[in-house]
């Protein structure tokens, strides 16, 4: 998977700009369905990552990437879920996430985030 170009708002992979959150799952990507998550929005000032979302579990390690300002909240539920299932989690902003992604991509999945 080759990561070009991330500005607020756009990212591409594989020389396809997406204008959406993106999921990559075993490598193949989705647009990221937060609607299930907007019930929290007024608890966090942001709609977070929650486990009410399809979260790509199948792997060894989830990135994700929390924005291009590190904003997007991850709710703890999240994080204790992938302790449960022995998936190491690392939240970083998402253009540390994509360098993150490219060192070592096996058995990995991602969500990333593309604006704030």
């Amino acid at each position: 998977m080759e990561f070009g170009k991330f500005t607020f708002g756009s990212i591409e992979i594989d020389g396809e700009a997406y204008e959406h959150d993106v999921v990559i799952d075993c490598g193949k990507i989705r647009k990221r369905k937060k609607k299930a998550s907007r019930k929290f929005h007024e608890q966090f000032g942001h709609t977070p990552l929650s486990l009410e979302e399809e979260i790509p579990w199948k792997c060894r390690r989830l990135i994700v990437g929390s924005g291009k300002y590190d904003a997007l909240p991850v709710m703890d539920e999240v994080k204790l879920e992938a302790r449960r299932r022995d998936v190491e989690i690392m939240i970083l902003p998402t253009d540390a996430a994509i360098k993150e992604l490219g060192k070592n991509p096996a058995n990995t999945n991602a969500i990333l985030h593309v604006t704030c």
